[in-house]
Parts: structure tokens; C-alpha cells; sequence
């Protein structure tokens, strides 16, 4: 019996020697183990906190070209949070109103496209009798309208929700900004007041988290100038074409490629939805509009992407999917979010990890990230 379990504490023993080799990926371990642990269990309380973070971190970039350019850290600050702010009320005072009323108006046609599009189906039969039957179709767009009507009954009954929900955002309105320019104005106070917490030998801890700013960073900014830029190609295109509802449209157009794949998927049916509704299934202008939105897409895969992205992590489509699914079920709309990002940072810690098993590469390492 004891020849069975010694074995096995050996094999134990072999594999907790070759992902911890030493003391120093023992206290990256716990780092990450402290932080998730942390976000996890406080983000319900301090979810302003994390965001003020999560946008300082963001703006720090610009900080630092700036910076750059010999401008003292205080305006450098001060230049990008007014700008921070510039573009923040452009979006609530000018880009939100337009939105939610081409939102309302693109709803309210909803029953109109729920017509037509019936209409539609019930020529079905007649075109392919042996296989659809006009009572099958009857079933189903009875159960489509049952439906819709308890979804409407679900928006109805959370509107006392959506009361508190817009307190929530008046208070991170007032808060967040207010601890973003705090955290970029004192970035070194707070680092100073962090490492005074963790040990001194955390060389492997600063090489890896060099590598994921680095990462993270390529990330997120590829993709802000690519939801940019697809907004305003959207636009252009929607409104010369003549297309309802282009502002709208093209925001969730430029909005889709932060969750990849399944951003694509959800856009892709009010942008024919609205060109069905507005000229027809057989029309030339719907198919202008399908053509149009393919171009707009084949534009970012074949040419944004490749030019924004080539130093990006690349993630496989299954661990994009998989990470959407995880993060968002663990924190809802901000989890689907920022899924792609955690992903990445997730991929570039593994990806780091196997390099610092050599103590002369390690070395070389931490003296660079010195």
C-alpha cells in the first residue's frame, strides 16, 4: 500500500517543482491568486474603483507620449483628463441623446418588421407545400409573438430596476472621473503605498507584469482606434446610402469588434433588419445595404485588423468565446466587456511563465525590467 501512495506524492511533488520552481514564481502565484481573489469577492462593492482604475491605466498612455514630449507630468495629466472629459460629454451630451432616440423609433417599428416579416413566411407554404404546412407556420409565429410579449413584460416589470440602475450611474459619473484624475495625478504615491506591501524579491512579478502591460496595451489601443474608425466608415456609408437609424447603426457597427465573433453576429441583424423594414426584401437598395455591410467587415478583418493588431496577442476564436462566457457570467455586461483583455492578460502570464524556468534568462530579464 505504501508503494502505491509514494509514487503518487512523487508525481506530486514533480509537478509542483516544475510550475513553482522557485520562490520567486511562489510569490507571483500568490499575487495572482490575492488579486483575483480580491476582484472577485469586492467587485460588487468597489466596481467604481476598478473601473477609475481600469480608465487610469488606459489614459496613462497618453500620459506618457506627453510626456514624451517634455511635458511635465501635472499638465500632461491635466491635458489628457480634460480631454478624458471633453470626449466623455460629448458621448452623454451630444452622441447618447441622438442614440437613444433612434433606439425608441427603431423599436417602435418593430411591429411593422414583425408584419412584413410574416407576411413573408406565410408564402412559404405555397412556394414549398410538401415540405412547410400553413398550420406549421401558424404554430411557430404564435410562438414567436408569445415571446415577445413576455419579453415586453419583462422590460415593463424592470422599470423599477432600471430607476436604480441610473442612480448607480450618476453616481459613477461623479465618482469615477473624479478618482481617475487622483490615480493618474498620484500614480507614484499609490505605487509606493502598494510595494510596501509586497516582498522585495518580486523580480519575476515585475518581468511578467512588464510583458502583460505591454500586451494589454498593444490590445487596447488597437482596438479604441478600431472601433473609431469603424464608426466613422459606418457612418459615412450608412448615410450615403440613405439607410434609417445610421448613427445608431453605426455605433453598435464599431461597438461589435470589442467582443469579436459574437458582436458580429448580434449587429448583423438590425443592420438587415432596418434595410429590409425600409425598402424591402427584393429591393436594390437592400442589397446595397447587405453589400455594403459585407464590405465594411471584409475592411476591418482584411485591413484593420492585420494593421492594428501585428503585435498583438492573438487569441484562437474557442478561447475568445470561452472567455466571453466566463467573464460574463461572472460579471455580467463589464465581464463581456473587458473578456478579451482578462483573456489576453491571461494568455500573456502562461505565455511568460515557461521563460522564467531558466534562472540566466530570469536574470536577464528582471536586470532589463530594473
Amino acid at each position: 500500500m505504501a508503494q502505491e501512495i509514494f509514487p503518487v506524492f512523487s508525481v506530486l511533488r514533480d509537478v509542483i517543482r516544475r510550475v513553482l520552481p522557485n520562490t520567486q514564481t511562489v510569490i507571483l502565484s500568490l499575487f495572482l491568486i490575492f488579486g483575483t481573489v480580491l476582484i472577485v469577492s469586492m467587485s460588487n462593492l468597489l466596481m467604481p474603483v476598478f473601473a477609475a482604475v481600469v480608465i487610469a491605466y488606459l489614459l496613462e498612455g497618453l500620459v506618457k507620449i506627453a510626456e514624451q514630449k517634455k511635458l511635465p507630468r501635472l499638465p500632461a495629466v491635466l491635458v489628457v483628463f480634460v480631454s478624458f472629459i471633453a470626449g466623455l460629454s460629448y458621448i452623454l451630451v451630444v452622441l447618447l441623446p441622438v442614440i437613444s432616440e433612434q433606439s425608441v423609433q427603431l423599436l417602435q417599428s418593430i411591429p411593422d418588421f414583425i408584419k412584413g416579416t410574416q407576411k413573408e413566411i406565410m408564402r412559404l407554404p405555397e412556394l414549398y407545400p410538401q415540405y412547410i404546412t400553413e398550420d406549421k407556420i401558424k404554430e411557430i409565429m404564435f410562438s414567436i409573438q408569445q415571446e415577445l410579449l413576455k419579453y415586453s413584460q419583462d422590460i415593463i416589470s424592470g422599470s423599477a430596476e432600471s430607476v436604480i440602475s441610473l442612480a448607480t450611474a450618476v453616481m459613477y459619473l461623479l465618482l469615477v472621473p473624479f478618482m481617475v484624475f487622483f490615480f493618474m495625478k498620484d500614480k507614484q504615491v499609490f505605487l509606493a503605498w502598494i510595494e510596501q506591501f509586497l516582498p522585495r524579491d518580486r523580480h519575476l512579478t515585475v518581468s511578467v507584469w512588464n510583458e502583460v502591460d505591454m500586451q494589454i496595451g498593444n490590445y487596447v489601443r488597437g482596438k479604441f482606434i478600431e472601433v473609431i474608425i469603424l464608426w466613422f466608415v459606418s457612418y459615412i456609408v450608412y448615410i450615403s446610402i440613405g439607410l434609417d437609424y445610421a448613427m445608431l447603426l453605426a455605433v453598435l457597427t464599431g461597438l461589435s469588434v470589442i467582443i469579436p465573433y459574437v458582436g458580429l453576429v448580434v449587429v448583423t441583424i438590425p443592420v438587415v433588419a432596418v434595410g429590409y423594414l425600409q425598402w424591402g426584401l427584393y429591393s436594390d437598395e437592400f442589397m446595397y445595404v447587405v453589400i455594403a455591410y459585407t464590405v465594411i467587415q471584409s475592411f476591418d478583418g482584411g485591413v484593420l485588423v492585420p494593421l492594428l493588431f501585428s503585435e498583438a496577442v492573438n487569441l484562437h476564436p474557442v478561447a475568445i468565446i470561452i472567455a466571453i462566457l466566463f467573464f460574463g457570467g461572472l460579471w455580467g455586461f463589464w465581464g463581456v466587456f473587458f473578456a478579451i483583455p482578462l483573456a489576453t492578460l491571461v494568455k500573456a502570464v502562461i505565455s511568460a511563465w515557461p521563460k522564467l524556468e531558466d534562472p540566466a534568462s530570469a536574470e536577464t530579464d528582471n536586470s532589463r525590467a530594473l
